[in-house]
């Protein structure tokens, strides 16, 4: 089935229109499992649904106009996870922080997933800025908080994606974790 992916992905890059088509069964799933794991972590009232977090990702990975290049299947999910954190972070940002001001509660880094609370839409804010920076510094440190916090990737999956080994995505993640917390408590 990987290479199913790739290829699927090489024929999209090449600009083949019925490729899209024949690449959202292939990973529909296991982009819906990701999503609905990132929103059980969302608020209850959330209008946000896993299925159009995947869609709106999904469109955004192949649907425009600009041809992708994927490396792979590893790529197209890392790709996959950021562009659902655009879309939870521009959902939270239309919500509007004066609207939805009032004490923030800020969460130490410790939990294996959770990084802020993401009842709050202002520490949601906090975080993507953090993560901007920390892409400035660690590319690859802000491509693994995306997996592991965007769409709940575990350790080895995240491993697998960015091409490394568990116990190196597990010392890197303790790390972002510490960084992040340091900048957003600052």
């Amino acid at each position: 089935m990987n290479q199913d992916i790739t290829q699927i992905l090489s024929a999209i890059e090449a600009g083949d229109p019925r490729a899209a088509n024949d690449l959202l069964p292939l990973v529909y799933e296991e982009l819906r499992r990701l999503a609905a794991s990132r929103m059980n972590q969302e608020k209850s009232g959330q209008t946000l649904q896993p299925t159009a977090l995947v869609h709106e990702a999904f469109m955004r990975l192949v649907g425009g106009n600009v041809s992708q290049q994927w490396d792979g299947r590893g790529h197209f999910f890392a790709a996959a996870a950021e562009s659902m954190r655009r879309i939870l972070i521009e959902n939270a940002r239309r919500k509007g922080r004066a609207k939805r001001g009032g004490e923030i509660k800020r969460r130490d880094l410790y939990d294996d997933v959770a990084v802020v609370d993401t009842d709050n839409v202002d520490e949601l804010l906090f975080l993507d800025e953090a993560l901007n920076k920390l892409a400035l510094e660690d590319p690859q440190l802000a491509k693994l908080v995306e997996l592991r916090y965007f769409t709940g990737l575990t350790i080895e999956e995240t491993a697998k994606v960015l091409g490394v080994s568990p116990r190196t995505t597990k010392r890197n993640w303790a790390y972002a974790r510490a960084w992040l917390q340091r900048e957003m408590s600052d």
